[in-house]
This record gives structure tokens, C-alpha cells and sequence, in this order.
């Protein structure tokens, strides 16, 4: 099966109060956004969080976009971009690292093309994802609810819950100030004097975990997607 979705952002004044959206269909759909962020971190934005939403999935995907700018970064460029240290041919930084990066992390053993639609042209779904994108950026310019929408909903699968808001850092880039990858903390685990208790007759460790902002997003990204806690996420990679 082939799910085809719309996938679209809005910023007013870019960069301004900017809302993402992605469409399926009435019953199927999210948005979120900021109180300042450029267009093409919506764009972005909009892909990432459908990626997340459909990670528990492995059927196609058809991604409709009007951006030529994201279908080109995801298909094209980023594989190179990775391969120089997520820098341009000319060395500078890529713009919108951090957003690549994680569509980057979703990519592996997905099904998934991407299809140009010409923006504000009657398209059905991109017209839809398009008004949702633009409600959540008047929304934040009102200082109004956010209409975030159910989330992905599929008949048979029950609600999966809504994608996770971005971090909020992406709102304080500008496509005037790059950002640079952060350095990996030095240790995921911590295992400094670990403590022993009892649970269900069973010894257990407690073992402190350490984890950058965007692998905690990550990783309760999985946890809502499948229903689960957090832990559990971590304890099926043991």
C-alpha cells in the first residue's frame, strides 16, 4: 500500500510566526510550528515529522511537495553534504543542518519518493496541507491554539498519537545564521556506581542515561509511535 500525503510550511514575513503541516486526508493529518522560523524549516519541518509519524509503517510513501528546495536536500544533496561533514562544495555550512540531519535518521529502510506539485495551483492535498501549515502561523501571530490535528490515524491502526513538536531551536535559526553540529556528549551510558534493587523478584540495575536534546526528541518520537514507555524503547535494543 501507498500512503500519499501533502507536505507544506508557512512562515509570515520568513522568518516570522511559521507553521508545518502534513495532510493525508480529513481524519489524518498534523501540524505544529513556532513563534519564529523561515519557510524552509516548515518545509523541512513538515517531511520530518510525517517521517516520525509513519515509523511504525512499511508501506510506500508519496510525498507531495511544492518545494523544490526540500525535495532536492533529501534526495539529492544529502548524501554529500554528509559525506563532507554536512558542508556545501564551497565549505561553508549546510543551512538547516540540524533539521537534515534528522530526516537523515529516518531514512534507513524506509519506502518512500518524493513528487513536485506547483503550489497554490487547486492541488487537493496540497491545498490542504498548505491552510493547515498557514492556521498554525496566524495562530502564533494571534497568539491563538495551535491547531495541531489528530495525528496519523489509519482505519484498523487506532490513534497513534500526534508527532512530536520539534525542539524549539530551529525557530531561532535564520537562513543568515547557519547552524554547526553539535559535539556528541562523551558518553551515552553512565554507569558510575549503578544501584541494585528488587522488582518482581528480579535484581535490577539503574542505569543513568545521557542523552543530547535531539535523541531524547527522538526517542520519545518511537515511544509515542508505538505506544509504549521510553524505557521500553531503550530495553528491546538489549
Amino acid at each position: 500500500m501507498t500512503i500519499r500525503v501533502a507536505a507544506d510550511g508557512s512562515a509570515l514575513g520568513n522568518p516570522g510566526p511559521a507553521g508545518w503541516a502534513w495532510y493525508v486526508d480529513d481524519t489524518c493529518w498534523a501540524a505544529g510550528g513556532w513563534k519564529h522560523a523561515t519557510n524552509n524549516q516548515a518545509e523541512l519541518t513538515a517531511v520530518l515529522q510525517f517521517f516520525r509519524a509513519t515509523a511504525h509503517l512499511d508501506d510506500d510513501l508519496l510525498i507531495l511537495c511544492d518545494s523544490q528546495y526540500v525535495i532536492n536536500c533529501v534526495t539529492k544533496w544529502l548524501p554529500g553534504w554528509k559525506s563532507k561533514g554536512w558542508r556545501k562544495a564551497d565549505g561553508k555550512p549546510v543551512m538547516n543542518v540540524d533539521l537534515l540531519q534528522e530526516i537523515d535518521t529516518e531514512l534507513p529502510g524506509r519506502q518512500y519518493r518524493f513528487e513536485w506539485v506547483k503550489g497554490h495551483a487547486n492541488h487537493p492535498l496540497n491545498e490542504a496541507a498548505d491552510s493547515r501549515a498557514r492556521a498554525v502561523s496566524e495562530a502564533y501571530q494571534r497568539g491563538a491554539t495551535i491547531p495541531a490535528g489528530p495525528g496519523f490515524v489509519r482505519a484498523g491502526d487506532g490513534a497513534v498519537g500526534r508527532p512530536l513538536e520539534p525542539r524549539p531551536s530551529p525557530a531561532r535559526l535564520t537562513e543568515s545564521t547557519p547552524a554547526i553540529p553539535a559535539a556528541p556528549p562523551p558518553s551515552l551510558f553512565d554507569f558510575d556506581e549503578p544501584s541494585s534493587r528488587q522488582s518482581d523478584g528480579a535484581e535490577t540495575v539503574d542505569v543513568i542515561v545521557t542523552l543530547t536534546a535531539v535523541e531524547f526528541e527522538r526517542l520519545a518520537a518511537r515511544a509515542r509511535t508505538r505506544g509504549v514507555r521510553a524505557e521500553q524503547v531503550l530495553r528491546d535494543l538489549i
